[in-house]
């Protein structure tokens, strides 16, 4: 058998079940102890329904900005992983450029704000 890894997933919720902290740990990890997070975004993809099956929380306390950039990263790491699990590099790219877009433009609403 090959080797198995997991990953432990805590999440702290509040009296109306809100979260307040988010912890994860992975045996991987060198740690191996908790790691805490203001949010997640865990997708899984299920072949038989051929459907996406997410879990996206994030905790009472991350701020919009925070929630801004924690976006335009995870779109450029789909990007990256899109790049290298395909042959369609210059999709890769489009979505490269529209997370900057979409970067851009919470930056200037933000400015704007001010």
């Amino acid at each position: 058998m090959s080797k198995v890894s997991t990953i432990q997933i805590q999440v702290g919720l509040d009296e109306q079940k809100v979260p307040e902290s988010i912890q994860w740990s992975a045996t991987d990890n060198k740690d191996e102890q908790m790691m805490k997070a203001k949010g997640m975004i865990v997708s899984f993809w299920d072949p038989a329904e051929k459907a996406a099956l997410r879990i996206d929380l994030w905790t009472k306390d991350m701020m919009v900005d925070e929630m801004a950039d924690f976006f335009f990263q995870t779109m450029m790491t789909m990007a990256d992983t899109y790049a290298r699990a395909t042959p369609y590099r210059d999709q890769a790219e489009d979505m490269r450029v529209f997370a900057r877009d979409f970067f851009k433009k919470f930056q200037e609403k933000q400015e704007a704000e001010q």
